[in-house]
């Protein structure tokens, strides 16, 4: 399972392969043409309230991610992801995050490829 995390506000590039936005807000100032995308999944992404809760806080980032893993054992979105997944040979997952560490893609990723391999 080739699965890249990459920020929406860089340049596409064909080595992304299939382009998928996994936030549930589309990101400021990045319009549709340029963010290149292939598909936004919004409902991958963690709960509002989990969101509000998490506010990118590096110190809550471990809680962060156990609450977001949980979430993910039972989101149907996650399903269709992995199905997205296996018919494209690479995959970048997009997030408007500025912090490379600091996000929930980062998480979903390390989830998709530890339960779905």
């Amino acid at each position: 399972m080739a699965v890249a995390i990459k920020r929406v506000y860089d340049k596409p590039d064909p080595s992304d392969g299939f382009r998928i936005l996994v936030d549930r807000l589309w990101p400021r100032g990045v319009s549709k043409e340029r963010a290149g995308l292939d598909k936004w999944l919004k409902d991958v992404a963690p709960s509002p309230e989990l969101r509000r809760w998490w506010n990118h806080d590096p110190a809550r980032m471990d809680e962060f991610a156990h609450r977001y893993s949980d979430e993910l054992d039972h989101n149907p979105a996650v399903r269709e992801l992995v199905g997205l997944i296996a018919t494209h040979p690479h995959v970048t997952l997009l997030y408007g995050a500025r912090d490379p560490l600091v996000n929930h893609a980062r998480i979903l990723a390390d989830y998709l490829q530890s339960s779905h391999n």
